[in-house]
C-alpha cells in the first residue's frame, strides 16, 4: 500500500559512528507526489502552469489583508494567546457557526483554534488514539491523515469510494462517487475507534448527501465511534451542504469538525484553523493542542476574528462562491471542447478529469520512479513535461489495492487567477494530438 509502510518498524542498520538512527515512524519512507512534482517542475526549461497544489496564486480580499496589517500594530497581537485560542476569534467563530450547527457553541469549551486544519486532526488523533485503535478512511483520502494516524500509534483501514462508470464517457456529478455502505461496515471491528470523513471532499469534490450521511451516523451511534469531519472547504459548497454533527441530537457528543481559515479566506500561509465539537471531545483535543504547539500565532488569529466580522458586511461570501463557479467553468468549457470528461464538484476547487482517452507515447522515456507508479503519474510526469501544466496523480490517495479506481484521473486545482486558467486552457489544446 502506498501509505500503510510509511511508519512501518522496519529493520535498521545498527548505529555507527557516523549514524544516528531515526524513528520508525519516519525511516524509510519514500518522497510523497508533492516533492515529486515540485522537483519534475523546476527542471523544466518553460514554467508550467500549476493547477497542482491547492494554494491560491493571488492575495486575499483587502479587507482581509487589511485585518492582518492592523493587529501587527497591536501590543497584545504580538505575544502569546490563549492555548485555546484568542477569545476574539472564539466569539467570531461561536458567532458564525452557531447558526450553522443549530446551536450557541460556547467559545470557551466547544472550540479550540489550531495552528491550520492539520494540527487539529492532529490534535484529535493524539487525544484519542491508543496503540492498535483502528481509523476508517475513504479513498481517497488527505495524505496527511494516514501519518497523523500512525504517528499516534492507529491503524487506518480503507474504504473507497466508488467512481461512477460513466465518468471515463461524460462529465459526471460529484454526487456519483458513491460510498459502499456494506463495505464500512465490513470494515468495523472491535478495535475500531474513528471514522474520518471529508465533505466537501478533496478531491473528488463530493458533498456527502443527507442519506449517505444517516447511513453513517448509524454505524457511528451503533459502536460509540467518534467522528472527526473534515469541512475546511465548508464555506466553498455550490449545493445545500449538510452537516453531520447536525442530524441528530446526539451526534454532536461523537463528532469534532475542522475547519480552516487558510481555506476560508484564501491565506493557506497564514496556519489558523479551528476544530468544533461536545466539550467532552474538544478538552481532550484541547490538552493535546496545548502539548504540540501550545499556542497558535497571535496576530493572524486576531486577523481571522475581524475577517469573519468584515465578510458578512462586504458580502464576501456570495462572491467567494461566485468566482468560484467562474473559475470551474474555464477549465469545464475547455475539457468539453477536448472531449475529456470530468467531475462536476459539488464543493472546493478541485476537479478530476478522466484521461482514459489520452493516448501517451510508448516510447515516452519516463523516470524509473515515474514508472513504477500507476498511470496517472506517468500521465501527470507527460503532462507537467509536454503539455506545461501541472496536476496532482489522485492515486497518491489511494492504496496500492484501489489505485486502479483512479489511474486514469488527474486532479485539478482552480484557486488560480483567471489569467492563470486561461493560459492552462491555451496549453490544453495540444492535447488534442493525443485523444
Amino acid at each position: 500500500m502506498i501509505f500503510s509502510t510509511l511508519f512501518r518498524p522496519t529493520r535498521i542498520l545498527a548505529m555507527t559512528a557516523n549514524t544516528i538512527v531515526p524513528s520508525f515512524r519516519v525511516a524509510g519512507s519514500r518522497p510523497d507526489v508533492w516533492t515529486m512534482v515540485n522537483k519534475a517542475t523546476a527542471e523544466c526549461k518553460v514554467p508550467p502552469v500549476s493547477l497542482s497544489q491547492g494554494f491560491f496564486d493571488y492575495s486575499p480580499p483587502k479587507f482581509v489583508l487589511n485585518a492582518a496589517k492592523k493587529c501587527i500594530d497591536e501590543v497584545s497581537c504580538n505575544q502569546y494567546s490563549h492555548t485555546r485560542g484568542r477569545i476574539s476569534l472564539r466569539n467570531a467563530l461561536s458567532k458564525a457557526y452557531s447558526p450553522l450547527f443549530n446551536r450557541k457553541l460556547n467559545s470557551d469549551t466547544e472550540i479550540v483554534v489550531t495552528a491550520g486544519a492539520n494540527e487539529g486532526f492532529y490534535s484529535v488523533f493524539a487525544a484519542f488514539l491508543n496503540p492498535g485503535d483502528e481509523v476508517i478512511l475513504m479513498e481517497p483520502f488527505f495524505d496527511q491523515y494516514v501519518s497523523n494516524i500512525q504517528m499516534n500509534g492507529g491503524v487506518p483501514v480503507y474504504v473507497p469510494l466508488i467512481p461512477p462508470k460513466e465518468g471515463a464517457e461524460r462529465p459526471v456529478s460529484a454526487k456519483e462517487w458513491r460510498l459502499d455502505i456494506n463495505r464500512l461496515r465490513a470494515a468495523i471491528t472491535d478495535k475500531t475507534k474513528m471514522i474520518v470523513i471529508n465533505t466537501p471532499h478533496n478531491p473528488l469534490g463530493k458533498i456527502f448527501s443527507e442519506e449517505e450521511l444517516n447511513e453513517i451516523a448509524d454505524i457511528v451511534l451503533e459502536h460509540n465511534l467518534l467522528v472527526v469531519s473534515d469541512e475546511v472547504y465548508d464555506r466553498l459548497s455550490y449545493t445545500p451542504f449538510v452537516r453531520l454533527a447536525t442530524l441528530r441530537p446526539e451526534l454532536f457528543r461523537h463528532v469534532v469538525t475542522v475547519g480552516s481559515g487558510g481555506k476560508t479566506f484564501g491565506c493557506t500561509g497564514w496556519r489558523v484553523g479551528w476544530i468544533i465539537g461536545d466539550e467532552s471531545i474538544i478538552k481532550y483535543s484541547a490538552t493535546a493542542h496545548t502539548r504540540i504547539c501550545f499556542c497558535v500565532n497571535s496576530p493572524l488569529q486576531e486577523a481571522t476574528a475581524i475577517a469573519f466580522e468584515e465578510a458578512d458586511k462586504v458580502g464576501y461570501w456570495e462572491e467567494y462562491i461566485s468566482t468560484y463557479k467562474q473559475r470551474f467553468s474555464i477549465l469545464a468549457e475547455a475539457f468539453d471542447q477536448l472531449g475529456i470528461p470530468y467531475t462536476i464538484p459539488d464543493g472546493s476547487y478541485y476537479v478530476m478529469a478522466n484521461f482514459s482517452k489520452v493516448k501517451l507515447p510508448e516510447d515516452y522515456p519516463f523516470p524509473e520512479h515515474i514508472l513504477s507508479r500507476p498511470r496517472d503519474f506517468r500521465l501527470c510526469f507527460w503532462m507537467l513535461k509536454e503539455i506545461g501544466v501541472a496536476t496532482i496523480p489522485p492515486t497518491e490517495f489511494y492504496t496500492d489495492e484501489d489505485a486502479p479506481l483512479a489511474e486514469d484521473y488527474l486532479r485539478f486545482s482552480f484557486c488560480k487567477t483567471y489569467e492563470t486558467l486561461e493560459e492552462a486552457v491555451k496549453r490544453l489544446q495540444k492535447l488534442k494530438n493525443f485523444i
